[in-house]
């Protein structure tokens, strides 16, 4: 099967059309699955669907949609655990890495691939101190490859938005740098369908509650206000971007 003309590609765009998670069940859309249990923080959603997701794959279902949405799966558990304080981060992020090699071995220019990529070598980085140069490194490459193909992809300049201000200091050129990164990415999305069946359809929600979150710690209560409100438009269940508006609310 060849990838490089597949939805991995690039973006789809289809009618931004909300699916609720019953129907996503129904219908076998991992996509959604995976992203209503990440930001409703079910953790034990997201061991399932990987497990099923997992279960296709050793059985021979060697999809790049499939191994796509199984590193999509274990990346969501990363981020959901490392919020949490517990272990296993490390071990969903790794099992990230492993399903997307096997893909970008297939289709070395899988844009939507190596972003996520990107994000899960980052992960471990700030999990692996001895190896955290090595990771980043690898994290930088693969995000500097995704923006020479699809330098607009809002999911790539999420992912290196979220990268830039990860490691900028506060009021630093790099970090208002990474501020305009986020909004090029919220104004992205807009453009882009928030669901879709024919490509990844993942990061408006998140997108949006980054750029709120920078501006509230900015002092931008109203720019913040907008945005994290935008993300609970799009996601109404997004638990962070709930607790960001009590924040908000508090100041």
């Amino acid at each position: 099967m060849r990838f490089g003309c597949g939805w991995l590609m690039g973006l789809t765009v289809l009618a931004a059309t909300p699916i609720a998670p019953a129907r996503a069940q129904r219908g076998g859309d991992w996509q959604v699955r995976i992203v209503y249990a990440y930001q409703t923080e079910d953790g034990n959603a997201l061991q399932d669907i990987r497990q099923t997701l997992g279960a296709r794959v050793s059985a021979g279902d060697d999809g790049a949609a499939l191994r796509y949405d199984l590193a999509h799966a274990d990346y969501r558990s990363a981020e959901l655990v490392l919020r949490a304080g517990d272990r296993g981060a490390d071990a969903a992020a790794g099992d990230c890495v492993r399903e997307l090699d096997a893909l970008l071995r297939r289709d070395p220019r899988s844009v939507e691939a190596l972003a996520l990529r990107s994000a899960c070598y980052f992960l471990l980085a700030g999990r692996r101190r001895f190896e955290s140069p090595y990771l980043r490194e690898r994290a930088r490459r693969d995000l500097a490859a995704a923006e020479r193909i699809a330098p607009d992809n809002p999911r790539v300049l999420l992912i290196g938005a979220e990268q830039a201000l990860a490691q900028a200091a506060p009021r630093s050129a790099a970090a208002e740098a990474g501020l305009r990164g986020l909004h090029a990415a919220a104004e992205g999305f807009e453009r882009s369908a928030s669901t879709g069946v024919g490509s990844p359809s993942w990061g408006h929600a998140e997108a949006y509650l980054a750029l709120g979150h920078q501006l509230r710690i900015r002092g931008d209560r109203l720019g913040a206000r907008n945005w994290i409100e935008k993300a609970l438009l799009a996601a109404p269940d997004f638990s962070a971007a709930r607790r960001e508006l009590r924040l908000l609310s508090r100041e």
